[in-house]
């Protein structure tokens, strides 16, 4: 298969493992990309850090990835976070309205809280849990795309990130997809 399906660009859609870097070369204890995916000619739209999971985008077309990766386009990116504690409504809120950052204030954020995903794979490590304190599962969709930008919105409003996977950018999703494998999908550009 090639980054292009009669003339058409073609996207990867990749459920990135726990451990893994958003290039396909690797570095120290982290694995690149080159250890799943095995097609000349694609690369990153946009990054997830090593410590998070999900959904991340590769293709062929260089206009197309920078369409996925900058964030003037504001492609909408979703994310299962799970946090220590139990936020209430007023943390939602915050999230919602969008909090300070160390760079800046963040963007309004759709937040609400949800049940622990069905379909969720277990982590390898598992995510360190503290039996004195519970853990929550927030839906937070953003469409910024600074560094750790879930992690210190979180933290901002005082629940730390445990996990952190992102289950969708725009209309592409998780679906049908387990940890460390790949598909394709041709891109519509009309």
């Amino acid at each position: 298969m090639t980054p292009l399906d009669n003339g058409q660009p073609r996207l990867i859609l990749f459920n990135k493992p726990w451990g893994v870097l958003s290039q396909f070369t690797p570095e120290g204890r982290w694995r690149g990309l080159k250890d799943f995916i095995d097609v000349p000619g694609v690369y990153v739209a946009g990054r997830l850090d090593a410590d998070s999971e999900g959904l991340l985008l590769l293709t062929g077309d260089g206009k197309l990835q920078a369409r996925i990766a900058d964030p003037r386009f504001k492609l909408e990116k979703t994310y299962w976070v799970q946090v220590e504690g139990e936020p209430g409504e007023a943390a939602l809120q915050a999230l919602r309205q969008g909090v300070q950052l160390n760079d800046g204030p963040t963007l309004p954020a759709r937040a609400r809280l949800m049940a622990p995903p069905d379909a969720l794979w277990a982590r390898e490590p598992p995510v360190r849990v503290r039996q004195a304190i519970p853990t929550s599962w927030l839906e937070l969709a953003i469409r910024e795309g600074r560094n750790r930008q879930v992690r210190r919105m979180t933290a901002a409003v005082g629940f730390p990130t445990l996990r952190l996977v992102r289950a969708a950018i725009g209309p592409y999703t998780l679906d049908g997809l387990t940890t460390g494998c790949w598909d394709w999908r041709t891109v519509d550009q009309a």
